[in-house]
């Protein structure tokens, strides 16, 4: 499927302008701490990572300071991690996805509710899959081509979509009926001692790192986010490229949530809720590391794994799930600011 409709430019007019009298290059480097400033931007989150990991090391060092401690956050934080990198990709387009979390616990449910019923768990998987591309592609329809508020329709999708989940599993939860073949997806392994949802977020991680950083996709899709209308005019499909955002997504919304019942070995109504403000805190954190006001995904693993390690640490310390709500939203609500105020930078 091509991108484009015409032979140009796709990054004429893309890029924000510039701010009348703001300073050159090499006047901004003449700035009194301008050079600490732009590191602290960039690097701040990782400087903040290591001070989170030395002082819960320093609390509790028989206990977080272990290579056990170490397999659990990132074990922990691999859904998470497949989540935020399929939101990070409609973020860059600058749209939202808020079904993210609804879709998390169908594509499971799917999966789960097909196979208990006799469907052998390959094709349930397939099915669950298939769906998600469904879903993704009606929210791209009505977000992309017939003009409705990302954030409005898919806020209203979920609602859809917690109804057909219920719909599915009478409301109940369901823990029988698995196939050993579905529960080994997400309960060996196979190098390491780690757990197989580390080495799929990790692959998944790679390929759409590589789709938005090294792709000429990923440019046009910059390209969409900087200037929606320039990116048109250039010759860019933004509807087509918004649409498959959402479809990835919705993707990995799913793999997400056949991961976490093959893991619990259980599926229970709404279990992706939980993950919608995670996801979105991951990868507002990450736009504030490596490429300050710009989502990308090596910055969204690492705004994951900041996040698992605080929730690991405050758990280890005995602090209440009400406390670390508490934190995980304060921490959201500072990612976006931090991801705001960048943004503003770079105009």
């Amino acid at each position: 499927m091509s991108v484009t409709e015409e032979h140009s430019d796709p990054t004429v007019g893309a890029r924000q302008p510039a701010v009348a009298g703001a300073p050159t290059s090499a006047r901004a480097g003449h700035r009194p701490g301008h050079g600490l400033q732009r590191a602290l931007t960039r690097y701040g989150l990782l400087v903040a990572f290591l001070i989170v990991i030395a002082v819960f090391g320093a609390l509790k060092p028989s206990i977080f300071l272990t290579v056990e401690n170490l397999k659990s956050v990132i074990t922990i934080a691999a859904p998470l991690v497949i989540l935020s990198v399929g939101l990070t990709v409609v973020l860059v387009m600058g749209d939202f996805d808020l079904s993210l979390g609804a879709m998390t616990g169908l594509g499971g449910a799917v999966a789960v509710v097909l196979m208990t019923e006799g469907t052998y768990f390959v094709f349930a998987i397939v099915v669950a899959l298939l769906l998600a591309i469904a879903v993704g592609l009606t929210n791209g329809i009505l977000v992309a081509y017939l003009r409705g508020s990302s954030f409005i329709i898919t806020l209203a999708l979920t609602n859809v979509l917690i109804g057909v989940e219920l719909l599915f599993t009478d409301g109940k939860s369901i823990t029988t009926g698995f196939e050993r073949g579905y529960l080994n997806i997400a309960q060996t392994t196979p190098l390491f001692g780690l757990n197989t949802q580390v080495y799929v977020a990790a692959v998944l991680a790679l390929i759409v790192g590589l789709l938005l950083g090294k792709t000429e996709i990923g440019r046009y899709m910059y390209a969409v986010g900087n200037s929606p209308e320039a990116a048109r005019l250039a010759g860019l499909r933004t509807r087509q490229l918004r649409t498959i955002g959402f479809i990835v997504v919705a993707l990995s919304a799913t793999v997400a949530g056949i991961l976490l019942t093959s893991q619990a070995g259980g599926s229970t109504p709404q279990q992706g809720a939980s993950y919608l403000l995670p996801a979105f805190a991951g990868a507002f954190l990450g736009s504030a590391v490596f490429k300050p006001g710009q989502f990308n995904v090596a910055g969204t693993v690492v705004g994951v794994l900041f996040l698992g390690t605080v929730q690991t640490g405050l758990t280890i310390m005995d602090f209440s799930t009400a406390v670390v709500n508490i934190v995980q939203g304060a921490i959201l609500v500072a990612a976006i600011l931090l991801s705001q105020f960048d943004r503003r930078n770079r105009r």
